[in-house]
């Protein structure tokens, strides 16, 4: 997938790490003599051959130490996490261990001994967390993906905050095994890439059962989206605190979203909002103190050095739930993920900002815990609710990146995918007045090329159609020279109503792919509609009309068709 071998982009990456300057990203860098030695033997045939990885550091890789952020956690595995074992074998090449809030205990990017993560954009401020080294390697073209791992949030908001695709698989999909846990029935492995095709494609990649994780499964994928998918976004009350110019930008993906054809529904997303206080707030943060609470009970003198006493105070008070309060939380989540349920129904997607503010190092630094509590509005409910969610760029406010998300029930992995190609790709639109049209022969190569109906219109009035010898059938549209007959028509005056025909919007790859093909004499030239737009649509040259019946009178193809 790469134009450079693998060896010339594990070079490229090796430079890019001496220039950027940002040693915060990595606890342990494998030496560069190394990466290349491996990066040799690999066969440029496979799939991901010439792309190098990044790994954060609660996720085994075979050689390395994984130290979960703590120093006094590390210890060092045999074997690669199945992820990295099967990103290796389809050609990734790994770089090295990525930091991380500690024990994936975070969503800042800061609480680490190895040191805070400085943001992609501005080194003032944070980059996210937990996943944080990772996402800022894919962001500054470093790696060209990363894993990550999401529990609150920690693969989805330091992708919104440093500009990249944050992949959140349906939970089960990716093992855990060879992950440190954070809460083990929650935890769930990541992606970053800075491409959204790159990025599913590792996602598909790292999916599958494990043996060693008997919570690992599969299942059926969702059907992909209908032509006008149906989108639900928060209600106004939902989406206030955000950080200044935030709302706007929101409402102006909102807008980007319903263009490509998204059907756009309000929706009040509060039991949504009311599950993801559960995570910290409630009886779900003891599944913390399970996985680390006794390394952190033993080692309570190194809080405050090795260990993060924020992440410390979160962990160790998850000793003081009780399985009565294990057990009302449960019963408490399974009302809101039926309302949830009742909110969302008929929907393809949530569609959220990723998180809520931007906050600087300092801003953290003076309260850690109530700013890493700003960041998870959006994100905690997911895990718990047993959502797939995607993370997505929708651009920038005040020079930083902005991102929202896309969110959907247990495997929605690929139809989420579905709508956020529409999003990050809106797509051309495509005036056509014959065969393509709906129900007639060669509609089904716009459907093919991913093509969405967008509605009909007319051209200008200056347009003539005929009908041209051709199998299958079909009209040419020649545009009236400004003075004097049609070129090659002998036809004078307008049509005073325009031509009918319907507008279709392909992404640009289908689109490509569409006009390439068109035999000749179509082309694709500019229409001018009679709304006054110019968009790209079929056209005939001159030439093929001269002997061609003017069939201009009757308003359109199919009413030609319709005559007796």
């Amino acid at each position: 997938m790469s134009a450079l071998t693998p060896a010339e982009r594990v070079e490229a990456a090796y430079d890019r790490i001496e220039s950027v300057g940002r040693p915060e990203i990595w606890i342990h860098l494998r030496p560069r003599h190394e990466v290349l030695a491996e990066a040799a033997g690999i066969d440029p045939k496979l799939p991901l051959a010439g792309l190098v990885a990044a790994v954060k550091d609660n996720i085994d890789v075979a050689g390395l130490p994984t130290t979960a952020g703590a120093p006094s956690y590390a210890y060092r595995p045999d074997a690669d996490a199945p992820a990295v074992a099967r990103l290796r074998a389809v050609g990734a090449v790994v770089l090295g261990k990525t930091n991380l809030d500690q024990f994936a205990t975070g969503l800042v990017g800061t609480r680490s001994p190895y040191g805070a993560v400085r943001n992609a954009w501005d080194t003032a401020r944070i980059s996210g967390g937990s996943s944080s080294g990772s996402a800022v390697a894919v962001a500054l073209g470093i790696a060209d993906i990363a894993l990550g791992t999401d529990t609150a949030g920690s693969g989805r908001v330091p992708a919104a905050l440093n500009g990249i695709i944050g992949v959140k698989p349906t939970k089960g999909l990716v093992p855990v095994t060879g992950v440190v846990p954070a809460c083990y029935t929650l935890d769930c492995v990541t992606v970053f890439a800075r491409d959204l095709r790159l990025a599913r494609t590792a996602a598909e990649i790292v999916e599958g059962p494990d043996p060693a994780d008997p919570l690992s499964r599969t299942g059926t994928q969702l059907p992909p989206p209908p032509a006008r998918p149906r989108v639900a976004v928060p209600a106004p009350e939902h989406l206030q605190g955000m950080a200044d110019g935030w709302y706007e930008a929101f409402d102006a993906a909102t807008a980007r979203l319903a263009s490509t054809g998204v059907e756009i529904v309000e929706a009040d997303v509060t039991p949504l909002l009311e599950a993801a206080q559960l995570l910290y707030g409630g009886a779900f943060v003891a599944e913390r103190y399970a996985a680390v609470g006794e390394h952190l009970d033993k080692h309570r003198d190194l809080i405050g050095t090795d260990l993060d006493p924020t992440v410390a105070s979160i962990v160790l008070a998850g000793q003081a739930r009780t399985a009565a309060d294990w057990a009302a939380d449960t019963a408490r989540l399974a009302a809101l993920g039926a309302a949830a349920r009742a909110v969302l129904d008929g929907c393809a997607a949530l569609l959220t900002p990723t998180t809520t503010w931007h906050p600087t190092l300092d801003e953290v630094a003076a309260d850690p815990v109530g700013a890493n509590a700003r960041m998870g509005r959006f994100t905690n409910f997911a895990n718990l609710l047993d959502y797939a969610s995607l993370a997505v760029p929708a651009g920038f406010v005040d020079g930083l990146p902005f991102g929202v998300m896309l969110t959907g029930p247990a495997f929605s992995d690929r139809a989420l995918a579905a709508v956020a190609e529409r999003f990050t790709n809106p797509g051309l639109d495509l005036f056509v007045v014959g065969a393509h049209l709906t129900g007639q022969p060669l509609n089904a190569q716009l459907v093919q090329a991913g093509g969405t109906l967008v509605g009909p219109a007319r051209t200008a009035d200056n347009y003539r159609l005929h009908a041209l010898a051709t199998e299958p059938p079909r009209p040419g549209l020649v545009r009236l020279a400004e003075d004097g007959p049609d070129a090659g028509t002998g036809t004078h005056g307008r049509t005073g109503t325009g031509i009918e025909g319907e507008i279709w919007r392909l992404p640009a790859s289908g689109f490509g792919t569409l006009t390439a093909a068109a035999p000749a004499p179509m082309a694709i030239g500019t229409v001018e509609l009679a709304d006054g737009r110019h968009i790209s649509g079929f056209l005939v040259e001159p030439y093929a009309v001269e002997d061609a019946p003017d069939i201009t009178r009757f308003g359109g193809w199919r009413a030609y068709l319709a005559s007796p």
